[in-house]
């Protein structure tokens, strides 16, 4: 398994940063930009981290991006913590389960895109993690290999 963790302030400026790093991140791995695994998960990372931001901020308090690449089961789970846990997600939906029209459509295309999500305590601290988990198959052009020193193989 790889990781990639980012740490972003509750801003959406913060959220930007997290799409725009984890989209960079799935290009590194090999999935192209405009690929179709590469479009999901950077649309996932967009939705949760801008969720995280609106519902999930305290000021002084930075939300945390976490993409983990499961090269054995063809699969990249995104994960997105913020500090607020009493704000779980909720599926804003009108009688007949249609998303309401001013809310709740974001985790309606989440659910769309990924294999599954849920949520559970943030480990480690205060707070919950939003998660999805997206199937991959492989990459495109094989991820550079990481030198004992930190340089980046390709």
């Amino acid at each position: 398994m790889t990781t990639f963790v980012l740490r972003f302030s509750p801003t959406p400026r913060g959220a930007r940063l997290a799409r725009r790093l984890a989209s960079h991140q799935m290009d590194l791995w090999g999935w192209a930009y405009g690929s179709p695994v590469h479009d999901t998960v950077e649309l996932i990372v967009a939705e949760l981290a801008a969720n995280a931001v609106t519902h999930g901020g305290v000021p002084g308090r930075d939300a945390e991006l976490r993409l983990a690449r499961h090269d054995g089961e063809g699969l990249v789970r995104v994960e997105v913590s913020d500090v607020r846990g009493e704000r779980l997600p909720v599926l804003a939906a009108d009688a007949h389960g249609a998303p309401l029209p001013d809310r709740g459509r974001g985790l309606v295309l989440v659910g769309a895109l990924a294999e599954e999500w849920g949520v559970t305590e943030r480990p480690g601290g205060p707070g919950k993690t939003v998660w999805a988990v997206v199937t991959t198959g492989p990459a495109l052009r094989p991820a550079p290999s990481v030198a004992p020193s930190g340089t980046v193989r390709s």
